[in-house]
């Protein structure tokens, strides 16, 4: 089967952004894809926290949300929408949660990012994703026409013990939705995605933001798929589009009969520290 992957340069207006990823939608469509893949923070991309503060509504009232479903289902697609910024209903901290959106534009699962980027770069950032977003608590695989999928968001792909979840849940395809920084796309992303899609056995489908972003910040691109040998089929650089990737998931039962490591795996108890 196709699929499509939108890299972007996401925004500070949610309209444009929206009109942005309908394009895509159609794209992806009239390109042969059965689903389209979006990066993390789709809808909006602002570290003004006073300006964004508007546009940060609860899922009911997202715009962006509302627009992905109309155009799903106008094109018949299936959508990963890699992530939004929403606020709870009940209130308190915001969650970064990304969507499976069927061809007739209904959500078919929902994952809230659990793993927060609170880190110092050398180059002088300074991410505090806890101070403003609350920590999703389960890991979550779709039901696809592509094979099961599992949910992830960009910082989780340093955490091996999600992917292993749903690698042991059955999932074939793994999404890393992302907007990695420039720094640590250009040490780690590459060489992060290919092990992942190796340990499970999986293809992985990273959708990314790429680029200078209306808000100042610079995101690395290069929208991966990964075969589940750790094979690189489709790398879309420094540039915003959509492009294409053909996925099989009889591929996945073949190297995972070829080297079964997940049959392998054992309960691990904690380390025992020697004198």
């Amino acid at each position: 089967m196709r699929v499509a992957l939108s890299q972007s340069c996401t925004g500070i207006d949610p309209e444009a952004n929206a009109r942005n990823l309908a394009d895509s939608i159609d794209r992806a469509a009239r390109g042969g894809a059965e689903m389209v893949f979006t990066p993390e923070m789709s809808g909006l991309i602002d570290r003004d926290r006073a300006r964004s503060a508007g546009n940060i509504v609860a899922e009911g009232e997202d715009r962006v949300l509302a627009a992905v479903r109309d155009a799903a289902a106008r094109a018949g697609i299936w959508v990963q929408l890699g992530s939004l910024a929403l606020r709870p209903a009940e209130g308190g901290k915001l969650v970064n949660r990304s969507f499976v959106i069927d061809a007739a534009g209904a959500i078919r699962a929902r994952y809230d990012k659990i793993h927060l980027f609170d880190v110092d770069l050398p180059t002088g950032e300074s991410w505090r994703e806890s101070a403003v977003y609350a920590p999703g608590g389960r890991a979550v695989i779709a039901e696809t026409p592509l094979g099961r999928i599992g949910l992830t968001i960009c910082y989780d792909l340093r955490f091996p013990d999600l992917f292993r979840a749903l690698s042991d849940g059955g999932a074939q395809i793994l999404s890393v939705p992302a907007a990695f920084t420039v720094p640590t796309g250009q040490a780690h992303w590459h060489v992060l995605l290919r092990a992942r899609a190796i340990e499970a056995g999986a293809y992985v489908v990273a959708a990314a933001q790429q680029g200078l972003h209306e808000d100042g910040r610079s995101t690395y691109g290069h929208s991966l798929v990964i075969d589940p040998w750790g094979e690189v089929l489709l790398d879309m650089g420094e540039e915003t589009g959509v492009g294409f990737a053909e996925i099989d998931t009889m591929r996945v039962a073949e190297v995972r009969g070829r080297i079964p490591a997940l049959a392998h795996r054992r309960p691990v108890p904690p380390a025992e520290i020697l004198p």
